[in-house]
């Protein structure tokens, strides 16, 4: 059996931190939580604690990055898979199960499919590039009947919520830490897929998805993963725990509901004009 550290970096909103961590709790998969704070104000660490003895709290001192979080988490642990999940997702308790089943091969790493909350529309299922190698939400905007599609080619998963093998992981060196937010994952899909490594999406047969949230926002299915975004479920939801999701959606402030970087982000990946849309099935 593969032994998982999920990773969790926060910075502050810690009603989804508790969410997220009561999700993890009910997973049918053995596992160990790292929680780095990212110098939260909200007694983030203190909470976490006393109320999940445990889970591995890391308390940074200050906002350090996306990338320096996680990197932080995943050298605490020794598992055989590192899984970084935001802390505005819900889990089912067989997310993890399903999540890391590809990694009992040759795999270097595991993408999720994302739905949008009228589960009709991908969100995302995983990171393409176009030819400048500029990294976009595969899929996006596509239905989710195309999800099997060949094409474009899936260079890896999303951070939000994707699975890489350790070594693989070490192989590279993990995330890049002058990247403080945005485009870190796809330049660690990038790195691995250079090194060798194979990228595959989570299951094959079946869908999940998550229930309808309100239009400024957007929910996260994985594909035989199943993820619910929580931290967007309010329109317009003040500054998150950790970098913004990538699949949030901008509320009507102009703000990116589930952010919390201090600043106003505009969406994760633009998909660039020549980039190849797929209408294949499989």
């Amino acid at each position: 059996m593969l032994a998982v550290d999920v990773v969790v970096p926060v910075f502050n909103r810690w009603e989804l931190t508790e969410s997220c961590l009561n999700g993890l709790k009910q997973q049918t998969h053995p596992h160990t939580v790292y929680v780095v704070d990212n110098g939260s104000a909200d007694g983030t660490p203190e909470r976490l604690r006393e109320q999940f003895p445990e889970a591995h709290v890391v308390a940074l001192a200050q906002n350090r990055g996306f990338s320096a979080a996680c990197n932080r988490g995943a050298r605490e642990g020794t598992g055989d898979v590192v899984v970084l999940l935001n802390n505005d997702v819900e889990c089912p308790a067989d997310f993890l199960e399903r999540l890391i089943a590809p990694l009992s091969g040759e795999a270097g790493s595991v993408s999720a499919l994302l739905l949008q909350p009228d589960e009709k529309r991908i969100e995302s299922f995983g990171l393409a590039v176009d030819p400048t190698l500029a990294g976009y939400p595969r899929l996006r905007g596509e239905p989710r009947t195309v999800a099997q599609a060949e094409a474009p080619v899936l260079i890896g998963p999303s951070g939000a919520a994707g699975a890489y093998r350790r070594q693989a992981w070490e192989d590279v060196g993990g995330l890049d830490e002058g990247v403080f937010a945005y485009a870190e994952d796809v330049d660690l899909a990038l790195r691995l897929r250079a090194a060798g490594w194979e990228a595959v999406a989570a299951g094959r047969r079946k869908h999940w998805w998550s229930r309808a949230t309100p239009p400024s926002s957007r929910t996260i299915s994985l594909h035989s993963a199943d993820v619910l975004l929580a931290g967007a479920r309010r329109a317009g939801a003040s500054a998150s725990c950790h970098r913004p999701t990538r699949s949030t959606a901008t509320s009507p402030s102009g703000r990116v509901s589930g952010c919390g970087w201090g600043s106003t982000p505009q969406r994760r990946h633009r998909r660039p004009p020549s980039s190849p849309r797929s209408s294949a099935r499989r």
